[in-house]
Order: C-alpha cells, then sequence, then structure tokens
C-alpha cells in the first residue's frame, strides 16, 4: 500500500509533534524531580515540608549550637521562632558563622532531624536569601504581638 504525498506529509508531521511532546515530557520530568523548595524551621515543623523529598531549609545558626567532629557537623537553624537541628558531613563555606544567615539542602530523617547534603552561607553582611528574610521578618513580628498582649 502506498501512501500518497499528503498522507507521508501528515505522518511526518504526526511523528514530529510526538517526538516534541515526548521530550517536553521528558524535560518537564527532569525539571520536576530537581526542583528544591525552600522552608523555615517553622514550617517544617508545622509539616508543610516534604517528608521523602530533598528540600531547603534556611534561617540563622543558633548561637552555641555548632558541634564539630573532624568533617561531621551539627548545628541549629532557627527562624527565631522554631529550630530544627542539621547534621553535615563535609567542609562548610568560610562564611558559615553562629548568628549568621544559611541556607542548608537535604532531607529530615525520622528523628526530625536535617541530613544536609549541602551547607550555604550568605556571601555578605547585607544579604540573606529573600525568604529567609521574609521568615525572620514574620518571626520577629510574632513575637512582637505576643510580647504586646496583655
Amino acid at each position: 500500500m502506498s501512501l500518497t504525498p499528503r498522507q507521508q506529509r501528515f505522518a511526518f508531521i504526526t511523528g514530529g509533534v510526538l517526538v516534541l511532546a515526548l521530550a517536553a515530557a521528558f524535560v518537564l520530568n527532569a525539571f520536576q524531580s530537581n526542583l528544591v523548595f525552600f522552608f523555615t524551621p517553622t514550617q517544617v515543623l508545622n509539616g508543610e515540608a516534604p517528608k521523602e523529598k530533598t528540600f531547603r531549609i534556611g534561617g540563622l545558626v543558633k548561637v552555641g549550637s555548632v558541634q564539630r567532629d573532624g568533617t561531621d557537623v551539627s548545628f541549629v537553624v532557627t527562624d527565631t521562632a522554631q529550630e530544627i537541628a542539621v547534621h553535615y558531613t563535609g567542609l562548610l563555606p568560610d562564611l558559615f558563622k553562629e548568628g549568621k544567615g544559611v541556607v542548608a539542602q537535604g532531607r529530615l530523617d525520622e528523628k526530625g532531624q536535617m541530613t544536609a547534603t549541602e551547607v550555604l552561607a550568605k556571601h555578605d553582611e547585607n544579604y540573606m536569601p529573600p525568604e529567609a528574610q521574609h521568615a525572620l521578618d514574620k518571626a520577629a513580628q510574632a513575637r512582637a504581638a505576643q510580647s504586646v498582649k496583655p
């Protein structure tokens, strides 16, 4: 059975559309699986963070919480309202310090502690990720509202 030129063009266009749709599906799937969301300690403790997926937590490194054992480091990230313990194995950024902004990427374990695969520190005195700054401002407003109540 021979196809007419019109049927050949139609088959070629249909095949091209199918190939493009398949490529778009692969790209979207890869994008979705690599998407990492940002959460504050308060959001994590409220159950908003994914249970079995990687995410980022941001806030301040709690003063007095950093414990080092070789390349194993444990510290607490706080948004001044809630706290999450973080464990990381590796070299920390030079700007990592207690009381300074930090973003840690990893997963929560069954105890509610984050096992981080990456730790990022703010790069200068004036910068903090907008999400982290918003969370700290929101926590400060909540504390101020509680202290004003009679």
